[in-house]
């Protein structure tokens, strides 16, 4: 499905990501993992097409720098983690900016369209705000109305920045289990930058771990979390400190 040969992004003149090769199939959820400062979310932008790049990134064998912007919505979709809204767009309207990604302004709206947005929001748990202005929306809200948005979307991959940041634990379990449920549907994948390492070795297939812009380790997402190699990046025994943390749940 995806691509990618010899990506590397300079910003400011400081190279922020080395030259890095990887694969993206259908059926895959790669986690981009690594402590903060490894290049993560600019690596995704970079695949977004919001960032310059050297290298080059292929779906289904087509430049994706090449693409016109409406063909590109319907392959790709970036969730990022901040959100700057500055505009009183009720959480409905905000979601339905998902299918003008793919359809453009000038065409009317399907009976497609109105069954992807009700759709999404359902999913996300959005019913009682849709009408709702974002401005008054809490972090965790706004959250779940751009995810909202990229599952309206319905592009063939999913490019999510710490999907779950601001949401309580309920939601972070729902976000998960609804990616994961979406992932179902053959010809998806979806490439998220997550910091919580447990929920990464949960949901996760394949991985990718980053340190200073560099490819630390990648491949299947067990393997990926391995001892050494956390130990290498973070610079402690991630896997120690995880089950110290465990210990605090054991029924005593």
């Amino acid at each position: 499905m995806l691509d990618v040969k010899g990506l590397s992004v300079t910003l400011g003149g400081q190279q922020i990501v080395h030259p890095l090769d990887f694969t993206i199939r259908a059926g895959d959820w790669m986690m981009l993992i690594g402590p903060n400062g490894a290049g993560k979310s600019t690596l995704l932008n970079a695949l977004a097409q919001g960032l310059s790049y050297k290298g080059s990134v292929n779906f289904d064998g087509q430049d994706v720098r090449r693409m016109k912007a409406r063909e590109r919505a319907r392959r790709l979709a970036l969730l990022s983690q901040r959100h700057g809204v500055g505009y009183a767009f009720t959480a409905e309207e905000v979601i339905r900016l998902g299918r003008y990604a793919q359809t453009g302004f000038l065409r009317g709206e399907s009976g497609e369209d109105e069954r992807r947005v009700q759709e999404a929001a359902r999913l996300c748990g959005l019913e009682n705000i849709l009408h709702q202005s974002v401005l008054t929306l809490s972090g965790g809200e706004l959250q779940r109305v751009f995810l909202a948005q990229v599952f309206a979307q319905d592009p063939r991959l999913l490019l999510l920045d710490e999907p779950a940041n601001h949401l309580d634990l309920p939601f972070q379990h729902q976000i998960f289990e609804l990616i994961e449920a979406w992932l179902r549907t053959p010809g998806r994948a979806v490439i998220s930058v997550v910091h919580d390492l447990s929920l990464a070795r949960r949901y996760g297939r394949t991985a990718l771990l980053m340190d200073r812009g560099r490819v630390a380790a990648q491949g299947e997402a067990g393997t990926v979390l391995g001892r050494e190699a956390l130990r290498v990046v973070y610079g402690m025994d991630v896997h120690a400190w995880m089950q110290e943390l465990l210990r605090g749940w054991e029924d005593k």
